[in-house]
């Protein structure tokens, strides 16, 4: 039987200038994420839909929210493996489509992982746990676009 989990969090809209949503141009896309018993997310929508490039924006956080989840359960089966990580990097790429009206969806995420571990006779299991973390992140399969992996596998030199 399935177990449910519950994730709350509030979101506040912080862009009124005075004169609310009056035209496309005449608010700021600036919000807060607030999550309890953390530190608030300070957002705005891409610079491309004139939202401010210092804030994080909902791509970057769903693109970002793939990537951790991809890392953590590889690190976890790693450790069911007895494969022992010292490293991982990743970089994540995704790769949007916005329609003629406005509207779009994301086409693909790739995840560039570079993982450092201790033995070079488990580089090629390392390698082929990147599919299972897929199979079981959470978010990955709340997806309805491909992710994929690029992952390079190094060894710790003694």
């Amino acid at each position: 039987m399935a177990k449910e989990h519950e994730y709350q969090t509030t979101l506040v809209w912080a862009g009124n200038k005075g004169s609310g949503t009056m035209d496309y141009r005449s608010y700021d896309r600036s919000y807060i994420i607030s999550i309890q018993n953390k530190p608030d997310i300070q957002g705005s929508s891409d610079s491309a839909f004139l939202g401010d490039k210092t804030k994080h924006n909902p791509e970057d956080l769903l693109v970002s929210a793939i990537s951790s989840c991809h890392m953590l359960w590889y690190l976890h089966l790693c450790s069911q493996e007895g494969i022992i990580v010292l490293e991982y990097t990743a970089k994540a790429i995704g790769k949007m489509l916005e329609n003629a009206d406005g509207s779009g969806h994301f086409k693909e995420v790739t995840i560039y992982p570079i993982v450092t571990i201790t033995e070079d006779a488990h580089v090629e299991k390392a390698q082929s746990l990147h599919a299972e973390a897929n199979n079981m992140c959470f978010i990955a399969n709340s997806c309805n676009f491909p992710i994929k992996h690029e992952p390079q596998c190094l060894v710790a030199a003694r």
